[in-house]
Parts: structure tokens; sequence; C-alpha cells
């Protein structure tokens, strides 16, 4: 043979001493028993070659479906030279064995019977009364029986009516890893490691497959094994599993199948157990299901996975398992295994996994499951399953009313994982679908949110203006729809002049036309513009919360509300709204107040001055948004990382954005704001100014002059003074205070306050400073204000040689600024400190120098990968000691994972062992 039989000694061995015994004049039967594949024809040929090399004569017969009807066929094969090739008469068994008997008195005789549980009945019965007699002639009886545990049972054995002294029986075990990697290294002796491991899995321990597999990868030296038949050829790894499919019956196959149609939607029976839901699914009987795994996983075809559940060896196993099964028999498994598990509590992401491969169902049940499933992926913040799941609903029978709400659901959803263009058509296809006013209006809402932030803001405004004219009769739902359409017109310059002229005058005429979050609006508009102190503000905006409020109109009021009360510094109040405001609005819409609220939620995070926690909020806030330029989140984002000393990644999410592609929003001119922030920091006052003033003429073409949104011409000021150019930073920082005290809250006084008093220097600036820091000391939204407040107190003070006093402010700012994270701050504190004289400066409380000896010892020894179960052990420590040692150094150095500590020492200039 081209190769020797692996795993075979002992059969082998025992056939070698039966045919010497033969050729003594006993005789015996050997019935070589195993599943398909695993090589008993291979035993069979070994052992008649065998015995044909000691001089022993060989009959052979194989059997097959096709004669298993023939009375004798299969002793006619073995007696075939003698009747002249001539399939005998039933009734001729006594003259078989007479010739039989005759070629023995010649010599000894080997009969070789390969798969003899196919052969035909009267041959059996023939084969049996030939075994009970061969002890007493020079007649060798070697036959093959396939052994293999199948959802039918099998009928009996040749063997069940013989004794056991006339027997010899071994069975054919698959072969181990070992053997089949050596077999696959002797075949393809290029074969890596990785490679070989493979081969052996999907084998199975079955030499007929992994022949079949070797033979198909003949040709790929060095590519992987591929994880569909598609990628082999010329296909004999399929075809040997299909005979094997086909040696195992239809109950046998059809559970196979099923398994592999389950294990293909990563839920082979979920928390159900694997066995009843294949019964149920595949109409098996359960036990002999159960029976069927565990035989299929002791011979290798199945392993378990971590979780303990049957899975095929190898993906191209299972692919093999479904290649030629019809697409009709595959989505009926599916129907019926999502059914079952439905009926049995699984989870509904699980049942919706088989929904989404059953093809339609037409039952209510089917449809419920995936607007479930689609609800809980979004809730996850996981919107592209739930457009999976929202996609295959369309399928099902749908009234044109629930059709339109779905479709409004997915191309919401598509929003933000497929992109603009597939949502906006999937909403538009919704809006020309008949539904009810509301429904109407949320596909409408949900359309223009879609075309305003791909920068289509007329189009967006035309579609919300035939909305409204499709209401008539209606008129909560056109409130809601004038709303809508002032808020998106905020992308658009000209659009916002002229909407906000239009609901100035309705709200001034005819009110009920605008209604309490179009009114809101307009206290958000006269904020900006710097016509109304934040008191007046706050006052109508509660008067109007308080007022009744039509459910399609409440988020934007709770919206608009929320941002005006952030503005006023009511930095609680304000939260309350956000979270009113996300609890009432349904994700799986598009909806322009979404990202409102979101974005507000990190203005306040940003107002309460903690930096660690700001971060925190924007990794953790999720946007419904695709449009191609940056958010207030992503400036707020580069803000403080540029506050915690980190210019390098501040200056990566900067590059992330093409400001030309950018639409034309307020959330543009913030991010202009925040890379001025980032370049000024960078050194570079050119490029900053730049920024600032563009970020101001810009906010000044929307009527938007107020500081409390965007205090550019503080920093513009800044810059100036720095720059020797005091007239020009005074008549900003002046300017920057009118505005200020028009709104009139402590922040955005003591801001201006802060940089006039460092623009006008003396006795008089002092005076400012003096201000700025008292006002922001109360004040609750002062937040990160009052650490450049106190720094710039300390240096006037060094300016006039009050050291002592400079000394104290100062010291404050880098207390302050170590406590939020402000690296940059702290180390102007700092600086300023060593220019006081001051003998030592405040501990730093950031970086890795702030590190303690003992924290620096336990982060150094977790970056090279040690746990905290090994530290302790180590350092002769309590494991708790090592992970509070470990959170204050998280906190220290400004990460959040362990993963980061190497960089984070590294970048601190500390070196990291190995």
């Amino acid at each position: 043979m081209a190769q020797p039989l692996r795993e075979r000694a002992d059969v082998l061995a025992l056939l070698a001493a039966e045919a010497e015994r033969v050729r003594g004049g006993s005789g015996r039967l050997v019935l070589l028993r195993g599943a398909t594949g695993t090589g008993r024809t291979a035993v069979l040929e070994a052992a008649t070659a065998h015995a044909e090399d000691r001089g022993i004569r060989v009959l052979r017969a194989r059997c097959s479906p096709q004669e298993t009807g023939v009375p004798l066929s299969t002793v006619g094969q073995l007696l075939a030279p003698a009747l002249g090739f001539a399939c005998p008469e039933p009734g001729e068994g006594g003259r078989l064995w007479q010739t039989l008997c005759g070629y023995a008195a010649e010599g000894p005789v080997l009969l070789a019977v390969d798969d003899i549980h196919l052969a035909d009945h009267a041959s059996r019965r023939w084969l049996v009364e030939a075994a009970r007699r061969v002890d007493r002639s020079a007649l060798l009886l070697v036959v093959t029986e396939r052994s293999q545990y199948d959802i039918d049972p099998p009928p009996a054995g040749l063997t069940h009516t013989l004794p056991p002294s006339l027997v010899r029986t071994r069975t054919i075990a698959p072969l181990g890893d070992a053997a089949a990697a050596a077999l696959v290294r002797a075949v393809r002796p290029p074969a890596g490691p990785d490679r070989t491991a493979d081969c052996v899995r999907a084998a199975a321990g079955s030499p007929l497959l992994l022949h079949a597999l070797l033979e198909d990868l003949h040709g790929t030296p060095g590519q992987p094994v591929p994880d569909t038949c598609a990628a082999l050829y010329p296909g004999a790894y399929p075809a040997a599993v299909a005979w094997w499919l086909e040696n195992a019956g239809p109950a046998t196959a059809e559970v196979a199948r099923t398994l592999a149609a389950l294990e293909q939607t990563r839920t082979p029976g979920g928390d159900l157990d694997p066995a009843e839901l294949l019964a149920e699914t595949a109409g098996a009987d359960p036990d002999r299901v159960t029976g069927w795994l565990t035989a299929m996983t002791r011979l290798g075809l199945l392993r378990p996975d971590p979780a303990g559940r049957p899975r095929y060896a190898h993906p191209l196993l299972r692919d093999a398992v479904l290649t030629g099964w019809p697409a009709a028999r595959r989505r009926a498994a599916h129907r019926r295994a999502a059914h079952a598990m439905l009926r049995r509590g699984a989870r509904v992401e699980t049942v919706a996994r088989q929904v989404l491969r059953a093809g339609p169902v037409g039952r209510p049940w089917a449809l419920r499951v995936l607007r479930d499933a689609a609800t809980l992926a979004v809730d996850e913040g996981r919107p592209e399953a739930a457009v999976g799941y929202l996609r295959r609903a369309l399928d099902e029978p749908l009234p044109a009313g629930l059709r339109q709400r779905l479709l409004t659901e997915l191309g919401s959803l598509e929003y933000v994982s497929a992109g603009a263009a597939s949502a906006i058509a999937r909403l538009a296809e919704a809006l020309h679908l008949p539904a009810e006013p509301r429904d109407r209006v949320r596909t409408a809402v949900a359309l223009g949110t879609a075309l305003a932030g791909h920068g289509e803001v007329r189009t967006a405004l035309r579609v919300l203006r035939r909305a409204e004219g499709g209401l008539a009769g209606h008129p909560e739902p056109a409130r809601t729809v004038r709303t809508a359409s002032a808020l998106l017109s905020d992308h658009d310059q000209g659009q916002r002049q002229e909407t906000y002229r239009w609901l100035r005058e309705a709200a001034e005429h005819s009110p009920d036309q605008v209604g309490p979050a179009g009114r809101a609006l307009l206290v958000r508009y006269a904020a900006t513009a710097g016509l109304m102190p934040a008191r007046d503000a706050m006052e109508r905006i509660r008067a109007l919360l308080a007022e009744p409020t039509d459910p399609l109109a409440e988020p934007f009021l709770l919206g608009t509300a929320a941002a005006v009360a952030q503005w006023a510094d009511e930095l609680d109040e304000a939260e309350r709204l956000v979270e009113r405001g996300l609890a009432l609005h349904r994700l799986s819409l598009l909806h322009p107040t979404h990202h409102a609220l979101v974005s507000t939620r990190a203005d306040i995070a940003a107002a309460r001055g903690d930096l660690r926690r700001l971060l925190e909020v924007l990794a953790d806030g999720a946007e419904l948004r695709a449009a191609p330029g940056p958010s207030n989140t992503d400036a707020h984002r580069v803000l403080a990382l540029v506050h915690t000393g980190r210019l390098a990644e501040a200056r990566r999410a900067a590059d992330g954005f093409d400001l030309g592609r950018a639409p034309d929003h307020w959330e543009l001119n913030r991010f202009l704001y925040a890379r001025g922030v980032l370049r000024a920091a960078e050194g570079d006052p050119a490029g900053a100014l730049h920024d600032f003033l563009e970020c101001g003429r810009r906010q000044a073409a929307r009527d938007v002059v107020s500081p409390v949104v965007t205090p550019w011409r503080t920093a513009a000021a800044e810059l100036r003074l720095a720059a020797g150019l005091t007239r020009e930073a005074v008549a900003l920082a002046e300017e920057e205070l009118r505005l200020a005290r028009v709104w009139d809250t402590p922040r955005t006084v003591g801001r201006a306050l802060r940089v006039l008093g460092a623009a006008t220097g003396g006795r008089r600036g002092l005076e400012l400073a003096a201000q700025a820091v008292r006002m922001l000391r109360a004040a609750p939204g002062a937040g990160l204000e009052l650490i450049p407040a106190l720094i710039a107190q300390g240096r006037q003070f060094l300016a006039v040689r009050e050291l002592s006093h400079a000394r104290d402010a100062l010291r404050e700012a880098a207390e302050r600024a170590e406590r939020t994270g402000a690296v940059r701050w702290a180390a102007l504190a700092g600086a300023a400190l060593r220019e006081s004289g001051a003998r030592r400066t405040a501990v730093p409380g950031t970086g890795s120098d702030a590190l303690t000896v003992s924290e620096r010892r336990i982060a150094r020894l977790a970056a090279d990968g040690r746990t905290n179960a090994e530290i302790a052990d180590l350092l002769h420590l309590a494991r708790r000691t090592v992970e509070t040692h470990l959170t204050s150094a998280y906190r220290k150095l400004g990460i959040r994972r362990r993963a980061e500590l190497r960089d984070a020492l590294g970048r601190d200039g500390t070196a990291v062992p190995g």
C-alpha cells in the first residue's frame, strides 16, 4: 500500500495469526466492526493481501444496497468463477457449501466479505451457517460490518446468534490526532503545523475524510484549510461526507444537517437542551438523538464548545454536511427550531437568529420575535444587528400601517449602520405609504433629520413643509413639524435666519401655531443672541415645561430646555431634563433631539469640571448620526485631551475630520474653537487665532454672539495679549464682558473678567482678577474656569511682587488641577510657582511623577503582564492592596485599562522593564 495503516497493528496481528491458523486446517470468523470512514475496507484489503502472500486462496464479495433484495447475491460474488458468474438460485445453499468445501480441500481459503450489513438476507443466513462449520475446515471468514449509533436502531448484527468461541471481533476506532497528523505530513510533507491541525480537525478521526481532504488540497501548499466546500476541488471531501450521511440513513442525516444548520446561527440550542431541540426540529426520538450526540462526540465528529454544547469539529465539516441539502428544507428546519425555541423560553435573539434564516413564516409570533430582538439590539447599542432583524421583518406579510412604521425604524437605524443614502431611500419609501398622522410626522422628522445631516437642509425643510401641508385638521402634529423645521434649520445659516424670523412672527401674532416647544426654541435663540439674561430665560423655560405638551413635541421641549438650563449653570436641573428626554425618546427612531440631548450631557459633564468623568461620558455616549462633520462631543473630546495633557491623542482626534465636507452647523463652530485651543497648546498661535476668529465670524452670521455657547473672544484676546497686542486684547475682552453681563451667570462673567484683568494689568487688573476668582469660586457651574482664573491672579500678584498672595493662588490652582486631571493647567501653575521662588511646588497629582514607590512598582509589574494574584505573591501583599494601588495608579496616569499601562508609563518618561 502507498501508506501504512496507522493505529491498526493489533487488528493486523490478529488477522495474521488467524491466517496461520487456517493454514493449519482450522478456520474462524473474524468480524471487523467500525463506523463509516474508519477504514474497515482498508484493513480487509490488507488482510487479503497478506493471505495471498501466504498462499491462501481469497474469495471476495462486496455488499451494496442495490443487491440487498437479490437472494444469495453476496454468495454468488464469492463463488462467481465456480458458478460461471451466474447468480445462484434460492435453495442452492447446500450445493454452494459443497463447492466451497471443494476449494478448501485443495488448500486454505479466505472469504472476505465487505459491508456484511448490506448483504441480502439469504446470503447472511448462508454465511452464518458457514461460520458454524469453519472451525472444522481450512476456511477463514473475514467480514466487515458497519457499527455506528444512528437515529434509527440498526438490525441485528451477523454474529448475534453465533457462540463467541467461533468469532473474533475487533472494533476499528477513529484515528487519534497524532496518527492523523503523521498521515498528513506523510502525504503532504510541506504542510505546516497550523494546516496540519486544521486537516486533523476537519477529518474528525476518519481516514476516509482525511484522504479525501488531502486529495482536494493537492496543489495548494501553505494555504489554510477553507471553511466552505466551495473552495475545494475536485470535491472528494464533500462527496465522502455525503456518502457517510447516506450510509447513516435518512433520520440520522436529517439530525446531522439540522445540527449543522443551527450551528450556522451560533446558537445550537442556546440555553436549551441541544438533544431536545434537535429532536423536535428534526422530528426524531429525543433519547436516540442524545445517544447520537454522545456517539458522534466519542468518534470525534463533534466536539463540545466552551459551554459544553456539541459542535462540528471543523467549519468545513459542518459545511459539507449541509452541502446538497435543499434550501427549502433548510428554511423549514430553521422555522421549526425557532418555534421550538420560542415555546421553550429561549432568549429572544436566539429565536430571532433562526427566524432570519427561515424565510417568511407568515405567523404573528415570528414578527413579534424580530421586532423584540431589534428593540433589544438597539438598547444594547448594536444598531447593525437591529437593522438585520427589521429587514427580515419586512419579508413577513404586514398591514400598510405597520409596514410604514417598520420602514421608519429601519431607515433611522440604517442612517447609523449603512449610511445616509440608504436611510434616506428607506425613509422616503415609508413617507409615501398610508399612515396615521402621528406616524407620518415621525417619518417626516426622521427623513428631515437624515437629509439635514447629509447636508441637504433645503430638501429636508421642503419635506417637512409638505408633511405639514398634509396635516390639515391636526394642529398638534403640525406644530411638531414646524418645531422640527426650526431645529433642523440650524444646519444652514440662511435657512436658520428665515425660519426663526417666521417663528418669532408666528409666536407674536398666532401663538397656537408655535406651541411650547417652538417658544422654547425662541428662548434659546434669544439667549445665544445676547438678548436675554439667564434668570429670565429659565423663568420662561420652567413656565413652558409646566404647560401641557403633546407627546410628539415633548422631546423637542426637553432637549431645548436642557441646553438652556446648562448654559444658565442649573446643572442638576439640566441633567434631569436630559435623562427625561433620553428615557422618553425611542432610540430606534432618528430624531434631532437625541443628538442634542447627548450633546448637552457632554456639556454638563464639562461644566462640572471633572475631566476624567467627561472622557467616560464621551466614550459611553452613543450618537445616532452619520453626518460627515465633527459634533459637539468631538469638540469636547479634543478639549478634554488637551487639558489632560494628551496632545498627541487630541491631534489625532482633530485630524479625523475633513472640515471642508462638514455641514454648516453650530457644532462645526464648536469644533473650530476646540481645534484653536489645541493649536495654542501645540505652540501654533497663528493657527489658533485663525480658528478662533473663524469660529466668531461663523457664530455672528447666525446671530450667536453670546459667550455662553463658545467663548472665542477670550481665547483670541489671550493670544493677542501674548503677542504684545494689548489694545486688541482689551477690546475683545471688554466686548466679551459686555455680552457676558447680559447673560449674567458667574461662569461667563468670571471668565471674561479673568481675561480683561490680564489684559488690563496693574492694580485695576488685580481687582478684576479678584472679582473673577470670587465669582467663579461661588459658581455651581464654574468647573474648570476657576483654575485659569487662579493662575491669572497668581501671575498678576507676581507682577506686582506680592509673592505670598501669588503662591497661595497658584498652589490652589495646582491642587484643583491635579484633582480634576487638568495636567496642562497643573503644569502652568507649577511653572508659575517656581517663578515665584517657592521652595517646593505642589506635589503632582497626575502623571508618573505622582505615583508612590509602591504604586510605581506594582504598575510596572502589571505592565509586564503579571496578574494581581502573581503581584500579590511576589511582593507578599494582600490581593486587595494590589488592586487599591493599581486603581490609584490608573487615576493618576489618566487611563482606564490595564492594557494602557505600558504606554502611559512610557509616555510619562518612566522606563518599563522588558
